[in-house]
């Protein structure tokens, strides 16, 4: 049974940097859980981590990104390329199916099992099944709109959990 989840969406904006996700695990066509936190501060709260994918393989990487990050003094971008680096090198991780956003007050990061680490040009990234949609509202919202990222974050999740049946309206919001 294939177990789906999620939509996590970053934004920036006006020194302000908000990550929202929602709560709904869906393991084949039956919803398992409808309030997974799957956004979380980290770093004394100065870090924003959120994963889509397997939960466990999630949490795997969020501790060795904390790890990372402990090694880095709290670069984010070096801990990003450390985990990156180790997740692709390293055999007991190459199975890993989750994907990373990683954000503190100056950037949005992609951490993926490929070996990328990406940051957006338009300060606002999305992963999960729904990604794509929140990605998309949210670049409208920041284009057409003076919302902060905190409400930008929240009315892209809105809309990508009305188009994705495998995400819910159940948000879980961070904001640093």
């Amino acid at each position: 049974m294939k177990i789906r989840s999620t939509t996590v969406v970053a934004v920036k904006r006006n020194g302000h940097v908000a990550m929202a996700g929602d709560g709904q695990v869906t393991a084949g066509n039956t919803i398992a859980k409808g309030n997974a936190r799957k956004v979380r501060k980290i770093y004394d709260g100065k870090v924003l981590t959120g994963f889509a994918g397997s939960v466990a393989d999630a949490f795997t990487l969020l501790d060795k990104f904390e790890g990372k990050l402990k090694e880095c003094n709290g670069d984010i971008l070096r801990a990003s390329v450390e985990l990156a680096k180790m997740w692709r090198t390293e055999r007991s991780l190459q199975k890993l199916e989750a994907q990373l956003l990683v954000a503190d007050s100056s950037k949005i990061l992609l951490i993926s099992g490929d070996g990328n680490v990406i940051e957006p040009e338009s300060d606002v990234m999305a992963i999960g099944s729904g990604g794509n949609y929140a990605f998309a509202a949210a670049l409208a919202f920041m284009e057409s709109s003076q919302l902060s990222a905190k409400e930008i974050a929240l009315k892209s999740m809105d809309i990508a959990s009305k188009i994705c049946i495998y995400t819910n309206a159940n948000f879980v919001l961070e904001e640093i």
